[in-house]
């Protein structure tokens, strides 16, 4: 099976799982960069060292954070397609991910979060404010929520974060008003 013809499957099995299209995306990128360097070869043909030497090359160009994604999707691919019978051995079973630095989280300090309060103009704009500082949600968890399941008495809300996961989140009183005005 060619490496192409691999990747269309991989997709249409993670679809059926219900991967977000911004995974999918993603990985169609990866493979995309993958099939590019390796040309659309036999998948059964590549060795470990091929993916290592293809790692190799483009490790130099980017973050590690960047490189530990590429790993994941080739993994991910070669284990689904060791699953699925398509190869007998995963050659991608020995690369390991390279470590990540720890940086200590980026906050805002008291000042830029009044600045910012104050940079806000519209009753819409500080209500999305205070939700987003209260409740610190993402901006996709706020476009998909649904107005009518703001619970003003425990002031909660329930939220679908990535991966369709959903979760309550807590607003405080300043949060409340806004959201009412």
């Amino acid at each position: 099976m060619l490496l192409s013809e691999a990747w269309h499957l991989y997709k249409a099995d993670k679809q059926i799982q219900g991967y977000s299209s911004q995974t999918l995306k993603a990985y169609k990128i990866q493979s995309a960069l993958f099939i590019k360097h390796l040309g659309n070869v036999e998948i059964e043909e590549i060795t470990t060292e091929t993916i290592k030497l293809y790692l190799g090359e483009v490790a130099s160009d980017l973050k590690a954070s960047s490189l530990c994604h590429r790993i994941r999707f080739i993994k991910s691919l070669f284990r689904w397609a060791q699953e699925e019978k398509y190869i007998t051995f995963n050659p991608s079973m020995a690369i390991k991910e390279p470590k990540l630095e720890s940086k200590i989280p980026k906050f805002l300090t008291e000042e830029e979060i009044e600045l910012l309060r104050e940079a806000c103009l519209s009753p819409f704009e500080k209500a999305l404010f205070e939700f987003m500082y209260s409740t610190g949600c993402r901006i996709g968890e706020i476009v998909n929520l649904d107005r009518s399941s703001i619970n003003f008495s425990e002031q909660s809300v329930i939220v679908f974060g990535k991966g369709k996961k959903e979760r309550e989140v807590y607003f405080n009183t300043r949060c409340s008003i806004w959201l009412k005005r």
